[in-house]
């Protein structure tokens, strides 16, 4: 028994078009409509072919639904939740796929009230965005976490994790803050890390003369990679978890303090140990199916 019949995806970039293929590939008689702000994406997502309808307005794409599902920058949940609320059918669930969760979560209560809000986030994406950037296998045996608040609809919940699992997804929960702090650490963190460090590079290539980008090594490379994500995502992201962000710079800048005074010192025994208890957690990312043990991360070379 399929948890949705008629699901509704607003915003249809990376992943809300990831999500509608990976309906089409294991729900396909799931009834799905779609809505972009952007007129242009909505001429993509229709030559796509990605919903069976393409709303002129979010409140539009809403009106059957009885899942809705919002894949807008974290910094828009508020105002588009205000758009579908007069159309929105009493028994619909409502969820996201943002990074940041308790924020989330009080702009979804606050514009839907007595609606049921079960919030949401795929940890699945790429550098990569737009509708052709999507793929229905995203989300295979990567994690999503659901947040639901305390007291909310058991059988909402248990349906939209079925949904997720559906996907191909791996389902947890967790309450919002914890996992602000947790995907702080995880995602948010790393994201900040890059944007620095290829900024300082980009800086420094006046002084180089092009031999930061001519002699990138793989490391480098892969902080281009992250640095290359969605610009006004990622500044929704940090705005709206700055707390738990700003906590983990904190604990970050302690770390790399201890760090440079290891180099100073030529404490080599410092450093040993801290390497070897990094390469522990690689292994055991990779133990849990989370990355690719191939040597260069498995990257054709063809």
């Amino acid at each position: 028994m399929l948890p949705f019949s008629r699901v509704s995806i607003i915003g249809l970039g990376l992943i809300g078009s990831s999500i509608a293929r990976a309906v089409r590939a294991q729900m396909p008689t799931v009834a799905l409509s779609g809505y972009d702000a952007s007129p242009e994406v909505r001429e993509t997502a229709k030559a796509l072919d990605l919903v069976d309808d393409i709303a002129d307005s979010a409140g539009a794409a809403v009106t059957d639904a009885d899942l809705v599902i919002l894949c807008v920058p974290v910094g828009a949940i508020g105002a588009v939740a205000r758009e579908i609320a007069a159309d929105l059918p009493a028994d619909a669930v409502v969820s996201d796929v943002g990074s940041s969760k308790a924020g989330i979560a009080r702009a979804l209560s606050e514009a839907l009230p007595g609606a049921i809000v079960i919030p949401a986030h795929p940890v699945a994406g790429t550098e990569n965005s737009g509708p052709e950037a999507g793929f229905a296998s995203l989300f295979q045996d990567r994690y999503c976490i659901l947040t639901p608040a305390d007291g909310a609809d058991a059988v909402a919940v248990e349906r939209l994790s079925s949904f997720w699992t559906k996907l191909g997804a791996r389902v947890e929960t967790m309450d919002a803050a914890h996992h602000d702090l947790v995907l702080a650490v995880t995602s948010h963190l790393p994201h900040l890390i890059a944007y620095t460090i290829v900024g300082t590079a980009s800086d420094l290539e006046a002084v180089t003369q092009s031999e930061v980008i001519k002699y990138s090594a793989g490391g480098f490379r892969d902080f281009t990679r992250i640095a290359a994500s969605d610009p006004t995502m990622w500044r929704d992201v940090f705005l709206a978890n700055k707390d738990a962000v700003l906590e983990m710079l904190q604990r970050f800048s302690e770390d790399l303090s201890a760090l440079q005074r290891a180099i100073r010192w030529d404490d080599g025994d410092a450093l040993f140990d801290l390497f070897t208890r990094t390469r522990a957690v690689r292994r055991s990312i990779i133990e849990q199916g989370q990355d690719d043990s191939r040597p260069d991360f498995g990257r054709s070379h063809d």
